[in-house]
């Protein structure tokens, strides 16, 4: 493609990206407010996000699977219909079974679209820029989540989470848009002959893949059980801190900004210094700063360590999805990407489920953030000591 229809991608693509950043930044706010609004208890909140990266293990399992035999945009579009309808209905539930029961089909789209984008973008993209734009693509995920935060700023404590929601179910109108003007990965169109899924499922974990496969799977599961560990509970541990509702609300504003410069910078390094070595130093980064986080008392503590908590970790996100489409050829590149964020979701689900109980339990929120900071640990490890360098490699 040529550079101008490259930037028309990033775009098309981003601004769904964007609002499926705003889906899952909400999810954080309205926990808060269905805590007061519902009496849930800990238990019950943590539910919540986990139920939601359930179906994000299956969405990203069975489109990424799908997207190698249809097409990257053929599920992009299905998959961004799916969160969007699923988000506006949620709005108008009464009890928390149907919520939790949307709440699975929403994350099943959200699943799905996002390892299919990273793809589609990264496979028609120029190799001297492949990395930097499917980490500007994620970028669009720290817009999403700060219009996120502004909205629950603004619109939850005044008008409730319901109208929240409805917002959140936009994305279905741009939809339409999208069926008619998105071109499909010109690396897919060429393949004459599509691999069967069975095929597609073995050769990830052939011999030729499966140190790639094995490291890949330990790096998403690390950072997925971190990041939706930390990000959706954000707004309810901050009050369990202390604070106000509106309070928490107004810090995590706060916190999203830093995600954008975190994502800019990383876009900026990863042709530089590579993927393995953006991906270690900001995973290292995003651990200390959650261990600080679990210890911080005073505001100004909280707000610091919260502001290189997102940093570091959002920029960790991008290069991780600039990383996995490049380790598979093109004919398993969806199934490849799929499959090891379908692995990494399990680690969402563990994640809210593990600080809700332990808050319930009344563990502090030291040793559960050290838990987290562990565990990231881990993931930067895995890639930067047997992790394969993707830096200006042809896609094959």
């Amino acid at each position: 493609m040529k550079e101008m229809s490259t930037k028309k991608l990033l775009g098309i693509a981003g601004l769904a990206w964007l609002f499926d950043a705003m889906d899952v930044g909400i999810l954080s706010f309205i926990i808060a407010a269905l805590k007061e609004d519902w009496n849930l208890t800990a238990e019950q909140m943590s539910w919540i996000g986990s139920i939601n990266s359930i179906g994000m293990a299956v969405g990203a399992f069975f489109f990424g699977l799908l997207s190698d035999k249809i097409g990257r945009k053929t599920v992009f579009i299905i998959t961004l219909l799916l969160f969007s309808i699923g988000s506006g209905l949620s709005a108008f539930t009464t009890t928390l079974a149907v919520f939790l029961l949307l709440r699975f089909f929403i994350g099943m789209g959200l699943g799905g679209e996002l390892p299919v984008a990273s793809t589609l973008v990264s496979e028609s993209s120029p190799t001297k820029d492949r990395g930097r734009m499917v980490v500007l693509l994620e970028s669009f995920w720290a817009a999403g989540w700060l219009i996120a935060a502004i909205i629950s700023y603004f619109v939850i404590p005044q008008f409730g989470w319901r109208l929240a929601l409805i917002l959140t179910a936009l994305p279905a109108f741009y939809a339409i848009y999208l069926r008619m003007k998105l071109p499909d990965s010109k690396k897919f169109k060429s393949i004459q002959t599509k691999s069967n899924v069975w095929k597609n499922i073995a050769a990830v974990w052939s011999k030729k893949y499966v140190k790639q496969t094995a490291v890949l799977w330990v790096l998403w599961f690390s950072v997925v059980f971190s990041y939706y560990g930390m990000f959706l509970w954000l707004p309810s541990v901050v009050m369990m801190k202390g604070y106000s509702l509106v309070q928490s609300f107004e810090y995590v504003l706060i916190m999203t900004i830093a995600q954008l410069p975190g994502y800019f910078s990383a876009a900026w390094l990863i042709e530089r210094i590579g993927r393995k070595f953006v991906l270690s130093l900001y995973l290292f980064g995003t651990a200390l700063s959650a261990f600080f986080f679990g210890f911080s008392d005073t505001t100004a503590e909280l707000l610091i360590s919260g502001i290189f908590l997102s940093f570091f970790n959002l920029g960790a996100w991008g290069a991780l999805y600039a990383y996995t489409p490049e380790l598979y050829p093109t004919e398993i590149r969806g199934t490849g990407a799929g499959m090891a964020a379908s692995f990494g979701r399990i680690g969402g689900i563990f994640g809210p489920l593990l600080v809700g109980y332990l808050a319930a339990l009344k563990v502090s929120m030291v040793a559960i953030f050290s838990i987290f900071c562990a565990a990231i640990i881990i993931g930067a490890l895995a890639v930067l000591l047997f992790g394969q360098e993707t830096k200006a490699l042809e896609l094959e």
